[in-house]
């Protein structure tokens, strides 16, 4: 890589698992522009259809993976990296959650919810970090979310929006904790990880038809507005980027200040 152009990727292999959503299509665009080889992974047909919208065919590979199911995330992996090599850089974007409220939310509700926020999470990203280890270079970027550092404040959750849900929270600290700790086993190996805690970013169709419910979440960032997909795609590849070769099990905030008062 020229040293002089840090977040050029020059065609090294980075892998976004929920690359198709409001989210991963900015990161994957962003990416593709940056000259990196895109593997975008998404349920069903949901990552081929982004790919196609989007016109990134030249660079991004679309594939189909159910993340919540173990078996088939540590296949997926080990048959990616024998066609592909092991990537330069991994994100996890998948999340679970069930829109429910507290008092109706049932313990089976909560144990399937942390598996695919946390157990799912862990089982993919150990695989990743594993087959990077031997190459002794990698960076591991996980989602988190504002709700994983701060409570929501149920003001902004008018009917008819429904307040974030307690277990979506619960699992999104808990991926925090699992990048530091996945920073500190894999440190001496090469292999980074950190995590990007998006604010408030709701996606267009919430813009569109609930302006009232975006201006309350507006008044409550410092600089007084949502962000924009394309945000959260620049400190993905920041992270990925050999700009950020020192920095290993941080949480960075794109929230617009959200988390600092």
């Amino acid at each position: 890589m020229n040293p002089m152009s840090p977040f050029h990727f020059d065609h090294q292999d980075i892998w976004i698992f929920g690359g198709a959503g409001y989210l991963g299509r900015a990161v994957i665009s962003l990416l593709a522009t940056l000259e990196a080889r895109v593997l975008c992974v998404d349920l069903e047909d949901r990552a081929h259809l982004a790919v196609n919208e989007l016109n990134l065919q030249a660079r991004v590979t679309p594939a189909t993976l159910d993340a919540t199911d173990v078996a088939a995330v540590e296949a997926f992996v080990k048959a990616h990296v024998a066609a592909r090599g092991v990537p330069k850089g991994v994100v996890v974007m998948t999340y679970a959650s069930t829109a429910k409220r507290l008092e109706d939310l049932t313990s089976d509700d909560f144990d399937r919810v942390n598996h695919g926020n946390l157990t799912a999470t862990f089982i993919l990203a150990r695989a990743v970090a594993n087959a990077m280890k031997d190459c002794g270079k990698g960076s591991l970027v996980l989602f988190s979310s504002m709700y994983g550092t701060v409570s929501p404040d149920m003001r902004v959750y008018e009917p008819p929006m429904s307040p974030n849900p307690v277990e979506y929270g619960v699992g999104k600290a808990g991926v925090q904790q699992m990048a530091r700790y996945l920073a500190v086993h894999y440190g001496k190996s090469g292999v980074r990880c950190n995590t990007i805690s998006p604010g408030p970013f709701p996606n267009p169709h919430i813009q569109r038809e609930q302006p009232e419910f975006v201006e309350r979440l507006s008044q409550k960032v410092p600089l007084g507005r949502v962000g924009q997909a394309p945000e959260v795609a620049g400190a993905v590849a920041f992270l990925l980027s050999d700009a950020s070769s020192y920095m290993t099990g941080q949480n960075l905030a794109v929230d617009g200040g959200w988390t600092s008062w």
